[in-house]
């Protein structure tokens, strides 16, 4: 368990080993390349393999029309969201290239599908992960090495509860604009990355699986 947060990620680990897993949380800015190598060399250090990899940090600070936005906010964005995958991958693929194959997700959006007025930058930095996910999936797809995408719609993060509750109108808003009449909960994405995991997507890669609620339908 990679994260910024040492709190919220020994909580995770603490919730994994609850449920009889093994876990181990290792502090990473992953917009660093020597964060992202050490990060990879500790995992292998304590496991001895990687099988599979998602790569999910993700972070938003847009509010406003692309004219309007700075550069800060645009290294920022394209730093954890573009970078850090890029970086992920490129510790992951070798690791699971010497052991015969493997599976990586990235969590794009659907925000990488089409336009999202206002998140410019952000929709740019999801869009450009999934040209990462297509181009990897082809460049390794005779190494036993699969590489898909979750595209996320509205789900109930800390990422959201931030937005709507300095807008408390932007809840009603984000229930409204999927089709089942509510925003997405965690698991449901975390369901989905377990799938393009497991053997059951064996032939399935190059793939950017839309959990939206039916959004990107309309």
């Amino acid at each position: 368990v990679a994260d910024l947060d040492p709190v919220g990620g020994e909580a995770t680990v603490a919730l994994i080993q609850a449920a009889g897993g093994e876990a181990l949380f290792i502090a990473c800015d992953v917009t660093r390349d020597a964060e992202v190598c050490q990060l990879h060399e500790r995992l292998i250090a304590a496991y001895g393999r990687l099988d599979y990899a998602y790569n999910n940090a993700g972070i938003e600070i847009e509010q406003g029309r692309l004219a309007e936005g700075s550069e800060a906010e645009f290294d920022a964005i394209m730093g954890v969201n573009v970078k850090g995958v890029w970086l992920c991958m490129k510790y992951q693929l070798p690791l699971l290239l010497a052991q015969g194959g493997g599976a990586i997700v990235n969590t794009a959006s659907v925000a990488g599908l089409g336009a999202a007025p206002k998140m410019s930058i952000y929709s740019a930095s999801k869009h450009a992960v999934i040209g990462l996910t297509k181009s990897a999936a082809i460049e390794y797809a005779k190494k036993g090495i699969r590489v898909n995408a979750v595209c996320p719609a509205v789900i109930d993060t800390d990422m959201f509860r931030r937005a709507y509750e300095a807008d408390p109108r932007k809840a009603e808003f984000a229930a409204a604009m999927h089709p089942v009449g509510r925003i997405g909960k965690v698991e449901e994405i975390a369901s989905a990355v377990l799938y393009l995991c497991s053997d059951g997507a064996a032939f399935t890669t190059g793939h950017c699986l839309t959990v939206d609620g039916g959004a990107t339908a309309i």
